[in-house]
C-alpha cells in the first residue's frame, strides 16, 4: 500500500479489549481503535487509489465495488454493535489520516455524544409490508383460455379489483401495524418504499419503516410484528434486524464521507 487514507465506519465509546474475533475491515484485518478524547473510531488504512476524491467517485459507479464496501462496512458495524453502543458512518467516510480521524471525532462531538448516551442498549429493526401480486393460492391455479373477449375482459377486470383490494388491505395492515409498533418502540422512521428492482422480493413495497427498541425488548417487539403481519392473504410483513441504529443516528451531519470535508478531515 502506498498511500493510505483511514476509512472510518463508526464512533462508539473506548471499551475494554479488541473488536470482535473474526470480523475484518476492508483492509483484510480487524479494524483499529483510534480513541480522542472519550471518543473512538474504529477505521481501517485504505489505498489512496481507490479511496481518494476522484477515484473513490468512480467506484461508486460501480455496483459490484459499491456492494463489497457495504458489506465490509456493515460487517464492521454490525460486530461493534454486538459489544457495544455504535454509531454508524456513512458509507466511504474517509480521512487523509489519524490526525484526519481525530479531527472528526472532534467535529462531530456534538452529535457523537448525544447519541451514544441516547442509543445505548437500543438496537434497531426493519419493518416492511409488501402488497403481492396475487394471493399464492390464485397464483398457484392457472385459468384456462378465456372463450371470447367478453370473457377475457371480465378476467382482467377482476385481477385489477384483485390487485385493488389487495393494496386497500396492505395499505390498511400498514396503518393499523404502525399504531401497534410504535406503542412498543421507542422511535420510528418512515424510508421511501423501494422498488422491486432493489429490494429483490416479490411483492410491492408498501411500507419501510424502522424502529428503535430496547435490546431486552427485542424479541417481544418481533413476535407482536409477525402475529399481527399475518392477518391479511396476499399482504407480507418482513422483519429484519437486530441492526446497528442506523436510522436514528442522523449519520452524515458531521463527517466527510467521500469528499474534502470543511472539517479538514481529508
Amino acid at each position: 500500500m502506498n498511500e493510505a487514507l483511514w476509512y472510518v465506519y463508526a464512533v462508539v465509546r473506548p471499551f475494554e479489549g479488541a473488536p470482535p474475533d473474526g470480523v475484518r475491515g476492508l483492509d483484510g484485518e480487524p479494524p483499529r481503535l483510534i480513541v480522542h478524547r472519550g471518543l473512538c473510531a474504529a477505521a481501517s488504512p485504505v489505498p489512496a487509489a481507490d479511496f481518494d476524491a476522484a477515484p473513490l467517485r468512480a467506484h461508486l459507479e460501480d455496483l459490484d465495488w459499491l456492494a463489497a464496501t457495504a458489506r465490509a462496512h456493515q460487517a464492521v458495524v454490525s460486530a461493534l454493535s454486538s459489544v457495544t453502543c455504535a454509531i454508524p458512518l456513512r458509507l466511504a467516510t474517509v480521512c487523509r489520516d489519524t490526525s484526519g480521524v481525530r479531527r472528526l471525532l472532534d467535529s462531530g462531538r456534538a452529535r457523537f455524544v448525544p447519541a451514544l448516551e441516547r442509543l445505548d442498549g437500543r438496537v434497531e429493526w426493519g419493518v416492511k409490508v409488501y402488497a403481492e401480486a396475487a394471493a399464492p393460492e390464485a397464483a398457484a391455479a392457472p385459468e384456462a383460455k378465456p372463450a371470447s373477449g367478453r370473457e377475457y375482459l371480465r378476467r382482467r377486470l377482476g385481477q385489477r379489483q384483485a390487485r385493488e383490494d389487495t393494496w386497500r388491505q396492505a395499505g390498511a395492515l400498514s396503518r393499523s401495524l404502525r399504531q401497534t409498533l410504535s406503542g412498543h418502540a421507542e422511535a420510528e422512521r418512515l424510508h421511501r418504499p423501494q422498488s422491486a428492482r432493489v429490494c429483490g422480493q416479490p411483492g410491492e413495497n408498501v411500507l419501510n419503516a424502522a424502529y428503535l427498541v430496547p435490546r431486552e425488548r427485542s424479541a417481544e417487539f418481533v413476535a407482536l410484528a409477525e402475529r399481527h403481519g399475518s392477518r391479511v392473504a396476499g399482504v407480507r410483513v418482513e422483519v429484519t434486524g437486530p441492526w446497528a441504529p442506523y436510522s436514528f443516528a442522523g449519520a452524515g451531519d458531521a463527517e466527510g464521507g467521500g469528499g474534502d470535508g470543511d472539517d479538514g478531515s481529508r
